[in-house]
């Protein structure tokens, strides 16, 4: 007993747990890479989609017959080939029977195979599938020794290591799998595209990318869609990986008073009911205002899902919002990752090409190799017959005297000196050959044979007749499964501008306290007399009044300044337009602003020149400088960093400053001005705090600054009791920037305290005044009265019991015909 032992601990080998958990995982994951998740380079299959086409081969499931239960080729598939579960097997069958997965369908299925709202397919045991063409072509002579065949997982039968493949399907439906440490996502693409450019490379061995992208456009999904930019695609294909953005193809239709958005084409493996669900949710929770209803009218016909808008809401605006938060669209990852020799590799297109090109060589050499030796033989035969033929009478005595089957096959191989194949043939021939039309027919098949014969023996020594072959078989598979490309591909959005298409327009945009935005035709506005009653320029909430209002062109950029010290872009036509008594769009729907973030400022400009900066002024009275060319590259939808402010402040006012700048004026809610250089604000960076501009009394802070370019420029200021005045600027004297300031406005209970300064150098200007309920007056600012004293109140400019709170100037109704043509902006 213990000798048995000894000798069995001499058997014991030790290995390391570290080396062996290498070894096992290694083997592994290449038994995951080669084994199930990435396809072949040269057929584009899988294993599992390989094993399911040659089972329905075997099973003679050819386009032609009758559909067999999909139950039945699965049991075929995993019983034989494929030792998996039957699940994996049955959802690969599933997807190749699916028009919006494949591009080029592999299976016809008949049932219920799935949806494109997720539906999963039928059970099995329901379902019924067969061949397609398409798999025809795939499998198409694999009976002519083309390819290897290699022993199935327990060695009692032969499946095909490769499948020969007359048309070029990785490329063409594409692949996508996750194996251990690596992934492939290979696009689809139209069939037409990827044949000629495979007979230009056939033609042109040293073609270059630039050659092939003249007939390969760029992916083509089954779904259809929009790609925009070809920057993505091209890098795809010179390195094996890159991004492409797709979108879903809308079209816009329009009703008497509303536009509603319907969605035709779906980007590639989107969920359609999920994203109808998306969003209806966002629409719901207000995170895109504008929508009235979501509505799936989709059927045999086609996709058809139906968003409709408000009233006056504008489609492009809403569109840009579901591009941004809903699947609509997508970005599909390329990577050309595939099998070849074994071996996982990344590859360009033009590889992928060349070695479609020398598989097909591959397998036509084989073919014709394996039809010459069967032409032979058969010719060798033939020979036989007609050596009967010619000495028939001698041949049947020779037959008759024969003792057995086996001498007179013996005496015809000495006597005619024939071969022993030759002469069982002739032993075995039936009688009615020996008629004059049976004779005929042998001459004439040995005739057909020695010209197939040359012919095959033709493409075996000439280079340029394989070619010729390939090329013959390629346009055949290309005329009988051309299509129409689904995918619509677009230079990249981001050149792709609505401007051309919006006229270039003066318009007033209003922007009430509650952050309701809108704009409307300055033509709405007519001029009235000093002391008139005013004109209701916009309803809004009872708790929420009507707090900014400035004009600008359609084509100008707006610049959003918050209170938290935040900069965003919008243009000017992206606003909705509205009547003039519409009380607006929320704007959170056009920028993302914070829950306690508030617009203080906003500008509107036609570049972002380096010639000019940006003035900040905070409510604890620091001022800062940053060039403006820093706010032109950056134009994030969530916005960027304009100043750094301290625990407390928040930022009040925001000029642009041009060129011809001297001073900066900042005027307090108690009615003290400071006036110093410009040049005692250095420019500084975006992500800076800022210097102190004024030092403010007790429960005093800044309501207001103003950018003088000369003395000689008119400062208005206006209270917020109706009250104003037009004074110069060189009436507030020079002062060091941080200093107290100067009386600016005498400041009374008649008058109320300052609400607004503003610098009015053209007295052809009017003013605009808004009130806390929303009414707007028009004066000419030439009829407000001049005054010589910086310590004075002015006159009257409003008649109404409510508070002033915001005034600003534009240009007189005859001349906004005018404004776009304005060299500079209006409102900075």
């Amino acid at each position: 007993m213990q000798d048995n032992l000894i000798n069995e601990t001499k058997n014991i080998v030790e290995v390391g747990i570290d080396s062996s958990i290498e070894e096992s995982y290694l083997a592994y994951s290449m038994s995951v890479i080669i084994g199930r998740a990435l396809p072949d380079a040269r057929d584009g299959l899988k294993p599992v989609h390989r094993r399911i086409l040659y089972a329905m081969h075997e099973l003679g499931l050819t386009s032609k017959v009758a559909y067999k239960k999909s139950a039945r080729i699965v049991g075929d598939v995993i019983g034989k080939y494929h030792p998996h579960g039957d699940n994996a097997v049955y959802d690969a069958l599933v997807r190749m029977a699916q028009d919006f997965s494949m591009r080029l369908e592999l299976v016809d299925g008949q049932g219920n195979f799935g949806s494109i709202d997720g539906d999963n397919a039928a059970a099995m045991r329901y379902t019924e599938a067969r061949m397609t063409k398409a798999s025809e072509e795939i499998l198409r002579d694999i009976d002519k020794d083309t390819i290897d065949f290699v022993p199935n997982y327990d060695d009692t039968l032969k499946e095909p290591d490769i499948l020969p493949s007359r048309l070029p399907n990785l490329l063409v439906n594409g692949a996508n799998g996750i194996a251990v440490g690596m992934a492939t996502s290979i696009p689809p693409h139209r069939i037409d595209e990827i044949i000629d450019a495979l007979v230009h490379v056939l033609e042109n061995p040293n073609a270059g990318l630039d050659e092939i992208l003249e007939f390969v456009k760029g992916p083509d999904f089954p779904t259809g869609g929009i790609i925009y930019g070809k920057a993505g695609i091209i890098e795809a294909y010179q390195t094996g990986r890159g991004r492409v953005k797709v979108r879903a193809k809308v079209h816009v239709e329009k009703t008497k008073n509303k536009e509603i958005i319907v969605l035709d084409e779906m980007p590639f493996q989107t969920n359609k009911a999920k994203l109808v669900e998306q969003i209806s949710d966002l629409a719901r929770e207000k995170q895109i205002e504008g929508i009235s209803e979501v509505r799936d009218e989709s059927d045999r016909e086609g996709i058809r899902v139906v968003i409709e808008l408000k009233r006056d809401v504008m489609s492009e605006i809403v569109l840009n919002h579901l591009y941004k938060l809903t699947t609509m669209e997508t970005t599909f990852s390329i990577i050309l990752l595939a099998i070849y020799n074994k071996e996982p590799k990344i590859f360009t297109l033009l590889e992928l090409l060349r070695l479609f090109l020398n598989h097909r060589k591959t397998i036509i050499i084989r073919r014709t190799i394996f039809e010459l030796e069967k032409a032979k033989a058969r010719a060798h035969i033939l020979e036989g017959y007609l050596i009967a033929l010619d000495n028939i009478d001698e041949i049947v005595r020779l037959i008759k005297t024969s003792q057995s089957p086996e001498a007179a096959k013996n005496a015809l191989m000495e006597r005619f000196t024939l071969s022993e194949i030759q002469s069982k043939a002739i032993l075995e021939m039936r009688l009615q050959r020996l008629t004059g039309l049976e004779r005929d027919k042998i001459k004439e098949e040995y005739q057909n044979l020695l010209e197939l014969i040359s012919d095959l023996n033709g493409i075996l020594k000439s280079e340029d007749r394989l070619n010729e072959v390939v090329k013959t078989e390629l346009l055949e598979v290309k005329e009988q499964f051309s299509s129409q490309r689904c995918t619509e591909i677009q230079e990249a959005y981001e050149n792709i501008d609505i401007e051309d298409l919006i006229a270039n327009e003066p318009m007033v945009v209003s922007m009430s306290y509650k952050g309701y935005v809108k704009r409307v035709d300055l033509k709405a506005y007519e001029r009235q007399n000093r002391g008139g009653k005013g004109k209701l320029s916009g309803n809004t909430y009872e708790d929420d009044f009507i707090e900014n209002f400035f004009v600008a062109n359609t084509h100008d950029i707006l610049l959003f300044i918050t209170n938290k010290g935040q900069l965003y872009h919008l243009k000017v036509y992206k606003i909705p337009e509205a009547s003039r008594i519409a009380m607006g769009k929320a704007i959170v729907n056009l920028i993302s602003l914070a829950p306690d973030e508030k617009i203080m400022a906003t500008l509107s400009t036609k570049d972002f020149s380096d010639e000019r900066s940006l003035a900040f002024f905070t409510k604890n009275g620091v001022v800062k400088r940053t060039n403006l060319s820093e706010f032109g590259s950056n134009r994030s939808y969530s916005g960027i960093r304009a100043i750094v402010l301290d625990e407390g402040d928040e930022l009040v006012s925001a000029k642009i400053v041009d060129k011809n700048a001297k001073h900066l004026l900042i005027a307090s809610y108690l009615g003290i001005f400071i006036k110093f250089p410009l040049e005692d604000v250095r420019e500084i960076g975006r992500t800076t705090r800022g210097v102190i501009g004024i030092r403010l009394n007790e429960n005093d802070f800044v309501v207001g600054a103003v950018v003088i370019s000369d003395d000689g420029n008119k400062l208005l200021s206006v209270s917020e009791n109706g009250l104003g005045k037009q004074t110069l600027a060189e009436a507030y004297r020079e002062q060091s920037r941080g200093g107290k300031g100067i009386i600016g406005m005498k400041l009374t209970q008649k008058t109320g305290n300052l609400v607004s300064v503003i610098s009015v150098d053209d007295e052809n200007l009017d003013l605009m005044i808004l009130t806390a309920s929303a009414k707007m007056i028009r004066v000419s600012i030439k009829d407000i009265k001049e005054t010589i004293g910086r310590n004075t109140s002015g006159v009257k400019l409003i008649d109404t019991a409510d508070k002033v709170v915001y005034a600003n100037s534009c240009p007189k109704e005859e001349e906004s015909e005018n404004l776009e043509n304005s060299p500079t902006p209006l409102f900075e």
